[in-house]
């Protein structure tokens, strides 16, 4: 896929990220496939999903989805969680993924995030870079990533935020072509207001796939 490409088919549109919690009743791989066909149907235009195995079995249903590939991984040295090794870059891009999605923070890390978009562009997907700060977002523009997200903004220490990060949504949109707003966007109208502030597209995930947190909250409205 070319910067062309994924700009036809994504920019201004919803990509959903089809995460159900951990070892919850939903998430099991041919539940999380029929969660990303729902979503297609619905009008998403491409579907963030977690995991290699995971990722082929998707892409064996829906052959011609957009899909943005990560491996999660909880590591003892590092932080970094998303994508941080060469050889999840390798599985993504067996998997079928058109997009991989890394850690673009600064934060220490097994492998160093310019050696892990030289691995994805080897291996002929796009990148992008999920950051928490304006400097991550440059640093990523710079170094070649197709798309920077907001992503991690909130989840690199201290209390997490209940409301998306506009400030740097706005910032990094005055700045870069492709930017993608994700993380705490919960809402239609907080898509419309992402929108507005100039994100190329967005991401939405736990409203529509965590049904658990979905369903937690309306019962404690309840009380």
């Amino acid at each position: 896929m070319t910067r062309q490409e994924l700009d036809e088919r994504l920019r201004g549109g919803l990509v959903v990220s089809c995460q159900p919690v951990d070892n919850g009743p939903l998430d099991h791989d041919e539940v999380v496939a029929r969660l990303a066909e729902a979503a297609l149907a619905g009008g998403a235009r491409a579907l963030r999903i977690e995991g290699a195995a995971r990722l082929a079995h998707v892409r064996r249903r829906l052959p011609g989805a957009l899909l943005i590939g990560i491996v999660k991984r909880d590591l003892a040295d590092s932080a970094v969680r998303i994508t941080p090794l060469l050889a999840d870059v390798q599985a993504l891009a067996d998997a079928g993924a058109d997009v991989i999605a890394v850690d673009g923070t600064a934060r220490e890390r097994p492998v160093p995030v310019v050696d892990l978009l030289r691995a994805i562009h080897a291996r002929g997907a796009l990148a992008m870079a999920d950051c928490a700060t304006r400097e991550d977002g440059d640093t990523a523009a710079a170094l070649g990533f197709e798309i920077i997200g907001t992503t991690l903004s909130g989840y690199t220490g201290g209390p997490v935020p209940a409301e998306p990060d506009w400030t740097l949504l706005q910032a990094l949109s005055a700045h870069h072509p492709r930017v993608m707003a994700e993380g705490r966007v919960n809402t239609p109208a907080q898509v419309a207001q992402a929108r507005a502030l100039g994100a190329w597209a967005v991401t939405v995930g736990t409203a529509i796939t965590r049904t658990e947190l979905v369903t937690h909250a309306f019962v404690e409205a309840c009380a």
